[in-house]
């Protein structure tokens, strides 16, 4: 029973610390993005939101700073929409990448005027 129980445990625990060893190897997302096609193209928008995210300073005002952070986030959605859109073939994951985009764009033109209207660029 014992045995039992420490085989499970040990069967349940590597494949999670593999994957989550995988999740946070840089590497492996590049030996993926080399086999997988499309795989770089929806990646690299996410990466490059991240590091825009993170250079956000606070500034304080929560609305403010939702939406500076707001703005590479959604950036984000349409170049990946815009990968979907050159590398997908399902015509609603289609329909979905441009309906993003064009709600995203939107969207970043009416947190822009906003920022605009308080001079909080």
């Amino acid at each position: 029973m014992r045995t039992t129980w420490r085989v499970s445990v040990f069967l349940t625990a590597v494949p999670i610390v593999t994957l989550g060893a995988w999740q946070h190897n840089p590497a492996s997302h590049r030996r993926m993005a080399a086999d997988v096609p499309g795989w770089a193209e929806l990646t690299a928008p996410m990466h490059r939101m991240q590091a825009a995210m993170a250079s956000v300073k606070p500034s304080g005002t929560s609305d403010v700073d939702f939406v500076r952070l707001m703005l590479p986030h959604h950036q984000g959605a349409i170049d990946m929409a815009k990968a979907e859109l050159l590398n997908g073939h399902d015509p609603q994951m289609r329909r979905l990448a441009q309906e993003i985009i064009t709600d995203q764009q939107s969207e970043i033109q009416l947190m822009q005027l906003w920022l605009q209207q308080r001079k909080e660029r």
